[in-house]
C-alpha cells in the first residue's frame, strides 16, 4: 500500500515537506501520531535520509512504542526490527527525553563525567537519596521536608540550574542550595543520577564540548518532536543544541491542548521556536476524525476565548451528532445518583462501560461517584490513579480514626507511628516489637517498656493517641476534622509543594463522614465513642476492599481530565462543572491560570465521540459543611443551540420556588444584580450573622432575596427591610 494513501490534504503537505523547519499544529483527533510516523517513512523510504539521520522525540514509553510498531509496518522488510524504548531502525533514534539522553550518557559517560554503569533514581528512590541526606547532615526535616527539597532540586535542574546559578534571596532559599549541592556530591559520589539530572548533563555535554556536538549534529538531519507544547525550557535547550544550523525541525503540538505547566510545560517554547527557527511552514491539522460536530463546535466555542492562541478550528466530515447533554443537580449526591442512572440506560441501550469516561477536575472529587457506583454495583476503575479509600493520605488519616476506635490496632498503629515523622525509627520500632512480644501484648501497651529517646517520642506518641480518644464523643464529621489536624496530616501536606490534591482528599473524607452519617440515618449524637466511628470504619474497609476492575473488565472508566489527555471514548461525562472547582478556584490568582483550565476544558470536551454530559450541583460538601456553587463561567461559552437540557435552566430556587426570570444561559440572574447583590455573594446581618446569597426573586423596589446562614439556617429576607452588607 502507498504510504500516502488516505491522507487529507493538509496531513499529506506535512508529511511530504521539503527538508526545512516546520510547525504542525494537530488538534485533538486530528492523526497526528498517522502524520509523525508516515513523515519518517516518508523520508527513509524515499531515500531523503537514512534511519541513523533520524531523531524522533516522544513524551511517553507508550507513544514511543506505538510509533515503533508504525513503523516496523510502514518500513521496508528488515529496518522495522526495533527492540526497546530509545533503540533503532537500523540506526534510528526513537524515545523518549529521558531514553535518549540515557543512550547518549551511556555512549559518552566520561565525558559526561559519569561511571560506566551509573544507575538511574526513579522518584522514589531520588526520594530516599534525598532523607539519607538529611540525616547524614543532621537537617531538621520538618523545617526541610524531603519531598519539598526534592521538588525544589528538579525544578532548578529543569530551568538548568546547578547550585552555584541558583539566587537565594533569604536563608532558608540558601540552607536549600547548599543542600541541592551536597545532593550533587552524594550522588556523584554513588555514580548515580535521577530523571532531571539525565536531561540536565546530556545538555551541558553537548553545549562544552563542541566536537561532540558537530557530531550529532551532521548525524541527525532530522528531527521531529512529538507533543511539543509540553516541553520545558531545558528540553527545548537540548532541542536547539541538536538541531543546530542544518537539521530540519519537525514540531508537531496543540497549543490548545497545553495542561502541564505546573509540570513546567512552558507553551511559549511553540512561539519561540516558531520565531527563532523562522518558521514558514505552518501547517494546521484540523479535520478531526473522533468527534461529532456538536461536540467540536462546542470545544472551538470554548477555546476561542483564550487569547494569544496560534489558532485552529476543529471540524469533522461524521455530522452534527446528539446534542450536548446539560444536567444540573442539588448537591453532589445527586449528581453522582443521576450520572449512575444515565450510566444504566445507556448499557441497557448496549453501550459497554469501558466506552464510558466520568471526567472530573480534582481527584477529591471522585470519592461521591465512586461511593454511587459502589452501592449501585457497577464495575469501575480508576485510570491513573487509586480508587479514593486506597489513597496513602485516606490510609493515613482511618489508620489515625481506628486507634481512636482501638489503641491495640498494631497494623494503624505501625502505619502511623512514625507518620508524620516524630524521631520514631525503624530501630525503636523493632525494640518496641520486641517488648510487645515479650509481654504478648499490643504495641500500644508496650510502650511503657521503652526507655530513652525512643521511650521518650514514643510516650509521646501515646499521649497523642489518648488526645485523640478524648474528642471520640463529637459527631463523626467533628471527629474526622479533630483527628486530621491534631494528627499533623493537614500540616504535614500543607508543607508539600504539590500537596493540595492531598489535602483536598482529606476534606473529602469529612464529607465522606458527613454524607455516611446522614445516608446511614444515625444522629450522630454524642456519647463515650461514637458508633458511628466504628460503622464508617466498617464501610470504609468495604469500599476499599471491593477489587478494582481490571484492563480486561468491561468497566467504567474514572479519572482527572489531566488523565484524561490522549484518551477517547464513547460517552464522557465532566462533572463538578461549577465555579471554583472547575475552572478552580486557584486559577484567579495565578497568572494565565484561567487559560491554561479553560485549554483543560476543551481537553475534557474533545475526550468524548458520540455523546457528551456536562453535569454541576448547586451544592456540594466542603469540610463537612454544604457550600453552595455557582455554575461554571465554562457552560456560559458553549452556544445555546448546541445543549440539551435535562433539568430546567439555572435561576430556580434550591427550593422550588422561582427566580427572577431568566434568558439564555449566560444571561440569566446568576450574572446580574438584583438589589444592588448577587446569588453567589457573601453577606453579614446584624441578627443572623455571616451568609451567602443562594437565591432571588421580585423586582424593582419589592426583592427578596434567600440567604444560607449556616447554622442559622436559610431565610428570605426583604432587601428593603434587612439591613443586609456585602462582605
Amino acid at each position: 500500500m502507498n504510504l500516502l494513501d488516505g491522507l487529507n490534504e493538509p496531513q499529506l503537505a506535512a508529511v511530504t515537506l521539503p527538508a526545512a523547519h516546520a510547525l504542525i499544529l494537530a488538534g485533538a483527533g486530528s492523526g497526528k501520531t498517522r502524520v509523525l510516523t508516515t513523515r519518517i517513512a516518508w523520508l527513509v523510504s524515499t531515500g531523503q535520509v537514512s534511519p541513523a539521520g533520524v531523531l524522533a522525540v516522544t513524551f511517553t514509553n507508550k507513544a514511543a512504542k506505538e510509533m515503533q510498531a508504525r513503523l516496523t509496518a510502514m518500513l521496508p522488510v528488515g529496518m522495522g526490527n526495533l527492540g526497546g524504548v530509545g533503540t533503532t531502525v537500523r540506526g534510528m533514534w526513537l524515545g523518549t527525553f529521558h531514553g535518549l539522553c540515557n543512550r547518549m550518557l551511556r555512549a559518552h559517560y566520561r565525558d559526561a563525567g559519569l561511571p560506566q554503569l551509573f544507575q538511574i533514581l526513579d522518584s522514589s528512590d531520588q526520594l530516599a537519596a534525598v532523607k539519607r541526606l538529611l540525616k547524614s547532615l543532621n537537617v531538621d526535616d520538618e523545617k526541610y521536608p524531603p519531598r519539598d527539597l526534592t521538588y525544589f532540586i528538579n525544578a532548578q535542574k529543569e530551568a538548568g540550574l546547578r547550585p552555584a546559578a541558583v539566587e537565594a534571596w533569604d536563608e532558608w532559599t540558601r540552607k536549600k542550595v547548599d543542600l541541592y549541592q551536597a545532593y550533587e556530591a552524594q550522588c556523584q559520589r554513588e555514580g548515580v543520577v535521577d530523571f532531571p539530572e539525565l536531561l540536565l548533563r546530556c545538555y551541558e555535554l553537548l553545549e562544552r564540548n563542541e566536537p561532540l556536538r558537530r557530531h550529532y549534529q551532521q548525524r541527525f538531519r532530522h528531527i521531529l518532536v512529538d507533543e511539543f507544547q509540553d516541553t520545558n525550557r531545558l528540553q527545548y535547550a537540548w532541542l536547539k543544541l541538536l538541531a543546530g544550523t542544518d537539521a530540519a525541525m519537525f514540531a508537531v503540538g496543540d497549543d490548545d491542548q497545553s495542561i502541564y505547566g505546573f509540570r513546567g510545560a512552558d507553551i511559549a517554547n511553540m512561539r519561540d521556536f516558531e520565531r527563532e527557527f523562522k518558521v514558514t511552514n505552518l501547517i494546521r491539522l484540523e479535520q478531526n476524525y473522533r468527534s461529532h460536530g456538536n461536540i467540536l463546535d462546542a470545544a472551538n466555542a470554548i477555546i476561542k476565548n483564550n487569547p494569544h492562541r496560534l489558532g485552529k478550528n476543529l471540524w469533522t466530515e461524521a455530522g452534527s451528532g446528539e446534542p450536548i447533554r446539560v444536567h444540573e443537580s442539588y448537591s453532589d449526591g445527586d449528581e453522582a445518583r443521576f450520572i449512575v442512572e444515565e450510566i444504566k440506560a445507556l448499557t441497557r441501550e448496549g453501550h459497554a462501560r469501558a466506552e464510558i469516561a466520568l471526567l472530573y477536575r480534582s481527584n477529591a472529587q471522585s470519592r461521591a461517584l465512586e461511593h454511587a457506583l459502589f452501592n449501585a454495583g457497577l464495575p469501575y476503575r480508576v485510570y491513573g490513579g487509586l480508587r479514593f479509600f486506597e489513597r496513602a493520605e485516606i490510609k493515613h488519616a482511618l489508620s489515625y480514626l481506628r486507634l481512636v476506635g482501638n489503641s491495640d490496632d498494631d497494623t494503624s498503629f505501625s502505619r502511623v507511628v512514625n507518620f508524620p515523622t516524630r524521631g520514631i525509627g525503624a530501630r525503636s520500632l523493632e525494640n518496641l516489637q520486641d517488648a510487645a512480644r515479650a509481654t504478648q501484648s499490643s504495641l500500644h501497651a508496650a510502650i511503657p517498656r521503652m526507655t530513652g529517646k525512643a521511650g521518650s517520642s514514643l510516650t509521646n506518641f501515646a499521649q497523642l493517641i489518648l488526645r485523640l480518644r478524648e474528642a471520640a464523643h463529637l459527631p463523626l464529621p467533628e471527629l474526622v476534622e479533630h483527628v486530621l489536624d491534631l494528627s499533623g496530616l493537614r500540616d504535614f501536606y500543607r508543607n508539600e509543594k504539590e500537596g493540595q490534591d492531598r489535602l483536598a482528599n482529606l476534606d473529602e473524607l469529612v464529607n465522606a463522614a458527613a454524607s455516611f452519617v446522614a445516608e446511614a440515618g444515625t444522629t450522630g449524637d454524642e456519647g463515650e465513642l461514637s458508633g458511628d466511628l466504628i460503622s464508617f470504619l466498617a464501610h470504609a474497609s468495604l469500599e476499599a476492599g471491593e477489587h478494582q476492575a481490571g484492563e480486561g473488565d468491561d468497566a467504567l472508566q474514572l479519572m482527572t481530565v489531566h488523565s484524561a489527555k490522549g484518551l477517547e471514548f464513547n460517552v464522557v461525562f465532566i462533572s463538578g462543572l461549577e465555579e471554583g472547582l472547575f475552572p478552580h478556584e486557584n486559577s484567579k490568582s495565578e497568572d494565565k491560570g484561567m487559560e491554561e483550565e479553560r485549554r483543560l476544558m476543551y481537553v475534557a470536551v474533545t475526550r468524548a465521540r458520540n455523546r457528551l454530559y456536562l453535569s454541576f450541583a448547586q451544592t456540594r460538601m466542603l469540610h463537612g459543611q454544604t457550600r453552595y456553587n455557582l455554575p461554571s463561567s465554562f457552560l456560559d461559552e458553549v452556544p445555546e443551540e448546541l445543549l440539551k437540557w435535562l433539568t430546567p435552566r439555572p435561576g430556580n430556587s434550591f427550593n422550588g420556588v422561582s427566580s427572577a426570570p431568566t434568558g439564555q444561559f449566560g444571561s440569566g440572574a446568576r450574572r446580574s444584580t438584583i438589589g444592588g447583590f448577587r446569588v453567589g455573594q457573601s453577606v453579614t446581618h446584624p441578627k443572623f450573622g455571616l451568609g451567602v446569597i443562594v437565591n432571588a426573586e421580585g423586582g424593582e423596589n419589592d426583592v427578596r432575596v434567600q440567604v444560607n446562614f449556616g447554622s442559622g439556617g436559610m431565610k428570605w429576607l426583604a432587601l428593603n427591610m434587612a439591613k443586609l452588607e456585602a462582605v
